[in-house]
């Protein structure tokens, strides 16, 4: 085992970060680690405008995404206008089951109707063409920040390439001619600058005191870990105060969830918000309407803050148990079928909200690509689909066949499609016909990525803390994992009312126990059959339990080889 300054420059050596960057690293600075904000294109013009549409009372519509982004966004944009103590303002979600993603005709003549001068988008509108035109032609403003790639949105959209909604401004750290140092800002990210900018220009006029704007940063930072952009520059800073704020939180709402949870507000982590909070606020827009989970982060009454919580973990649980059934019908259909290369499966009785959730589930477990679909009741069946190894899903969905689906969008890793009832039946063949035979797959290998080969006596709390430096962990930032060799078990252990977790326990040299932990997994989880004395390679990440207050450093199974 490395010393202690030894394994903090291994690992910050694999996180390509040298010397030079050692410091801004180790110690995120709110004051000089964010770029100023009047460096992203076109927010000089987007400030004024905004300034101009509240000094004339002009009506606002901020119009978000559904997910942990978008929703995080506009409880950034609502905190500023009560702030300032403007009203005359409407925040719009739309529908993930009867508008699904983007910024929708319906939702635009409807605001025109309402005579509403501007509507400033968040994650979301880049690809926008048609509905920013009829906005435009109606004498309607649109303001549109995003933080997807212009190109491969219109691409997604069946749209020329070159082709950008002609909106008043477009604010969006990727698009061409922006010289904003970090392009990998979140859409939340992207809500916090702009509000950045304008209590830098305005701030005077609105008596809003100099560093008021680091109360937002809770959201920045739910959405920075939520949307999995790299945790790296400015995502770091948001990433790293954004716990600071939530440890801190005045929100009522976020009390209530986090202390339903069991989960100790002043120690919050990033697994809390990734694995405890977005599930929750996803449900909204899964199982209900995504407004609950926008009004549960906004609101300031308690009594209310209590109704959403108990809301959210009500259809929340509602949502894992529809996961587990759909879960069991996919393997029950699986173990019937001859298996293929990527799987293609679904049904119109599944709920499109949790598509994603089932394929991701299915990936874990089968270990290929897949495509799962559903239905809302439209003309269309709607699915979700992921990727396994080194396959570019969205590569496969452009290189279908013209009329196999009737849309389709996401990354490499993941993606959304929509196809006629008619086509379902060719889609398998189509997939497979397009995914070849003779591809060779590299398997993500990240999972058994070991640091550094370790022994359980460097289990230890000084080793912890150093560790612990490099938090908080993400894309570009992942959690250290160490490898054991030949470690012999001294107890097994299966808990939980299910007794569907696994504790493992092996001693060091002075004779103390050192826990490792794995959730949802049992002693036949693993390629060998588990037992007392037998040595193992364990792969494994440091943790701090404090559950019912007993603070206890210890394992986390990753895999065991």
């Amino acid at each position: 085992m490395p010393n202690e300054i030894e394994l903090l420059d291994l690992l910050l050596k694999n996180r390509g970060i040298g010397e030079v960057d050692k410091e801004k690293f180790l110690n995120p600075s709110y004051e000089h680690g964010l770029y100023d904000p009047y460096k992203m294109k076109n927010m000089e013009r987007i400030c004024v405008r905004i300034f101009e549409a509240i000094e004339a009372k002009e009506k606002i519509v901020i119009y978000s995404d559904y997910d942990c982004d978008g929703i995080p966004s506009a409880v950034i944009i609502n905190d500023f206008f009560k702030k300032i103590g403007y009203e005359n303002f409407i925040i719009y979600i739309p529908d993930r089951h009867d508008e699904g993603y983007g910024l929708h005709m319906d939702a635009i003549k409807n605001f025109i109707k309402e005579e509403v001068k501007l509507i400033i988008t968040f994650d979301l509108g880049i690809t926008a063409v048609r509905e920013v035109a009829e906005a435009t032609a109606n004498g309607v403003d649109v303001i549109i920040t995003d933080h997807h790639l212009p190109r491969q949105e219109q691409v997604k959209a069946g749209l020329p390439q070159d082709i950008l909604p002609r909106a008043y401004a477009i604010l969006n750290p990727k698009q061409e001619g922006c010289e904003y140092p970090d392009k990998m800002l979140c859409g939340a990210g992207i809500a916090f600058k702009l509000i950045q900018a304008l209590i830098i220009k305005y701030g005077e006029y609105w008596n809003i005191h100099k560093g008021w704007e680091k109360w937002l940063l809770d959201m920045a930072g739910i959405a920075t870990l939520s949307d999995q952009v790299p945790l790296v520059d400015e995502n770091r800073v948001f990433a790293f105060y954004g716990l600071k704020v939530l440890q801190k939180t005045r929100r009522p709402g976020l009390v209530e969830i986090f202390r339903k949870a069991g989960v100790d507000i002043s120690k919050l982590n990033e697994e809390d918000v990734t694995f405890t909070l977005a599930p929750r606020l996803n449900a909204a827009s899964r199982m209900d309407s995504p407004m609950r989970a926008f009004e549960v982060l906004a609101t300031n009454d308690a009594v209310e803050a209590k109704t959403l919580a108990n809301h959210l973990l009500k259809i929340n649980d509602e949502r894992k148990y529809l996961v587990a059934n759909i879960m069991k019908e996919v393997n029950k259909t699986l173990s019937k079928r001859e298996e293929k290369k990527i799987i293609v499966i679904g049904n119109p009785l599944w709920r499109i909200g949790v598509l994603g959730i089932i394929a991701s589930k299915i990936v874990e477990e089968y270990k290929r690509p897949v495509f799962v679909w559903g239905s809302d009741g439209s003309d269309e069946l709607k699915g979700s689909c992921r990727s396994w190894g080194n396959i570019n899903i969205v590569e496969i969905m452009n290189a279908l066949p013209d009329g196999s689906l009737t849309g389709f969008g996401g990354h490499k890793g993941a993606g959304g499609f929509s196809v006629n009832h008619e086509e379902i039946h060719f889609l398998e063949e189509r997939i497979l016909k397009v995914y070849g035979e003779d591809r060779e797959v590299e398997e993500s290998i990240e999972k058994d990525e070991a640091e550094a080969l370790i022994n359980i006596d460097d289990v230890t709390n000084a080793n912890y803390l150093i560790i612990d430096k490099l938090a908080p962990y993400g894309v570009g930032n992942p959690k250290p994992k160490f490898i054991f060799k030949e470690l012999p078990i001294f107890a097994i252990k299966e808990f939980g009312k299910e007794k569907n977790h696994l504790e493992l326990s092996f001693l060091n040299s002075k004779g103390k126990q050192i826990k490792a932990i794995a959730f949802f997994k049992t002693k036949e989880s693993f390629n060998n059959t588990l037992s007392v004395g037998e040595r193992i390679n364990l792969i494994a990440t440091f943790e701090k339990s404090t559950f019912g207050g007993k603070i206890e450093l210890r394992l986390r199974i990753i895999d065991i080889i």
